[in-house]
């Protein structure tokens, strides 16, 4: 097992297969036949209502895996120039963007790698729209049906008060005149997260009641995203008759675009309990952080799933597992298991593919997990390592044509630095 380590921290890791207990922690591992099972339900959709499915890739752009990916679907959608040129790179089939604000120094860019174009406000689809024409792009806007449907978590209700996403239908009318309005190709809608399609019912009945006069005459209209699909309790007939009711009453394309659903319950993260202290109550520290390697544990908050434990009731030795940094609330939770932990002891944190690794960081110089794709058969290939140059490549640091160079060749050294931390984060 040595010899495999060693091994794994090299230039080859990526060509190396192990078994799962082999590999070094911490580490998400990605597995291959429960994507599969996700894709073919998603895929199922589509050719089931003529709908077309997008992964959205703020939550999974392992591109290892766009491949495979793009066999099911019908492209991506990205928040930025950076996911835009990862899709039109490693998918290579539509590719789509949404973005409150667009930069002037990116849209060039943007437009040559993006078919569809998608604005938040009245004013940047004015700013931006003779290019967006001129490019041949197809141009959508961001509407805001001002339909709560979540409770508890306005972090992530675009619908909430005061909110920046999304045209309500008093700026889309006051703001907009019927010229400018014909000029759109269609709308789009994000309300959602991690909900059934009752909610979805929900949020089109007020879409309609506010811009159903205007669907008529768009050519598209997008979903978004936030749609559990996969989930074994999903309602997706129902989301099939949704789908169905806007083509039928409106002549338009449906997209949609989850990225939790592509990738739900498809990977898992594996850390090694460290130490074990007590204050109160025993407490893991792990080599895995919840600042730093599943930071929606703090920002949601949630409690993971985790392997073979359960809620501190259930079992007779109860735990809190925390992270190794120096953050005081860099706590995962309170678990219970059958029988005591130890130093060395293995855990499985479930349903960490989504909102995981693309999230990392490497706050306190904590290393960044190992990704690794769990083959069909179990075989594990190690796709990306990453070490200390990866913490260090993340501080600025002087450009390297030296200290007289011109402040626009330092610029781009930076921008080309940026773009490969990006990539290199998402493989």
């Amino acid at each position: 097992m040595g010899t495999a380590v060693e091994d794994q921290r090299g230039a080859g890791a990526g060509r190396l297969r192990m078994r799962k207990d082999e590999l070094r922690t911490p580490c998400y591992v990605v597995q291959e036949q429960k994507l599969k099972e996700n894709l073919e339900i998603l895929k199922g959709i589509c050719v089931e209502t003529g709908c077309k499915i997008l992964l959205a890739q703020k939550a999974f752009s392992m591109y290892k895996m766009y491949p495979l990916i793009a066999r099911f679907l019908d492209g991506a959608t990205a928040s930025g120039l950076y996911e835009a040129r990862l899709g039109y790179e490693e998918m290579g089939k539509e590719n789509h963007i949404f973005s409150p604000a667009y930069r002037e120094d990116e849209i060039e860019e943007i437009l040559r790698m993006c078919g569809h174009i998608i604005f938040n406000s009245p004013s940047q689809f004015k700013k931006y729209k003779a290019r967006v024409k001129e490019a041949g792009r197809s141009m959508g806007l961001r509407i805001n049906p001002e339909c709560s449907t979540q409770e508890g978590h306005a972090i992530y209700d675009p619908c909430a008060p005061f909110s920046r996403l999304g045209t309500t239908l008093e700026q889309f009318e006051s703001q907009l005149t019927e010229a400018e309005i014909a000029e759109l190709d269609g709308l789009h809608f994000h309300t959602l997260c991690e909900q059934n399609s009752d909610d979805l019912k929900k949020t089109l009945q007020a879409v309609e009641e506010k811009f159903g006069k205007y669907l008529q005459h768009m050519k598209w209209l997008n979903f978004g995203g936030g749609h559990h699909i996969t989930r074994a309790d999903y309602d997706r007939e129902l989301l099939k008759d949704c789908i169905r009711h806007v083509q039928d009453t409106y002549g338009v394309e449906v997209y949609l675009e989850p990225g939790e659903a592509v990738a739900l319950n498809a990977g898992i993260l594996i850390t090694e309990v460290q130490e074990i202290v007590e204050n109160g109550m025993r407490i893991a520290i792990l080599d895995a952080s919840a600042a730093c390697h599943m930071p929606d544990v703090l920002e949601m908050p949630y409690r993971p799933p985790l392997k073979d434990a359960g809620h501190p009731a259930k079992h007779p030795h109860v735990y809190r597992l925390a992270g190794p940094t120096c953050l005081a609330g860099d706590v995962i939770g309170d678990y219970s298991f059958a029988r005591p932990l130890k130093c060395g002891d293995r855990l499985e944190f479930e349903d960490m593919a989504i909102y995981t690794m693309v999230k990392t960081n490497t706050f306190n110089g904590m290393k960044l997990p190992d990704i690794v794709l769990e083959r069909e058969g179990g075989e594990c290939e190690i796709v990306k390592t990453f070490g200390y140059e990866d913490f260090k490549c993340r501080k600025k640091r002087r450009c390297r044509y030296g200290r007289e160079e011109t402040d626009r060749v330092q610029g781009h050294c930076e921008e080309l630095r940026r773009t490969d931390r990006f990539k290199g984060d998402q493989s």
